[in-house]
């Protein structure tokens, strides 16, 4: 638990610096964002492709953070977006592809993705990925 909470503190830190090079918005010039407790139990789950599943965790136009539930066999279908990308497992294995180097990664360990690489996965055990995007990623907001 305390590599989670580090991993996302870094993840939340890097979004406030952004290494992407867009200006920051104050919370005041916020155009979209979650509300300031999600709970479990009231927060619904959404088909994300190849078997998977996903749910929001919280979001501002700068950062989003995001679970993603597989079963094993699922696929997370090879794919790049502009958005830099930190994966924590949180349990599970899968087989990860970034760039053009494959690994297998088991509960406690993380990846990064920089922007526009190609990257996917499949699952090798159950388990939970828990995603963090900087900015946030507006396609994965249900209307």
């Amino acid at each position: 638990m305390r590599k989670l909470i580090l991993i996302l503190s870094v993840v939340a830190g890097a979004a406030l610096v952004c290494s992407c090079g867009n200006k920051q918005k104050s919370t005041q010039e916020m155009t979209r964002q979650s509300s300031n407790f999600i709970f479990d139990a009231d927060n619904p789950w959404y088909d994300a492709g190849g078997g998977s599943e996903r749910q929001i965790l919280g979001y501002n136009d700068n950062i989003m953070m995001v679970k993603v539930k597989f079963k094993k066999g699922d696929v997370g279908a090879m794919h790049s977006h502009p958005h830099t990308q930190v994966t924590y497992v949180a349990s599970g294995k899968f087989e990860f592809t970034v760039g053009d180097v494959t690994k297998i990664v088991s509960a406690g360990d993380a990846l990064y993705k920089q922007p526009n690489i190609e990257h996917g996965c499949v699952c090798l055990e159950d388990g939970i990925l828990i995603d963090c995007f900087n900015p946030m990623r507006e396609t994965f907001i249900q209307k």
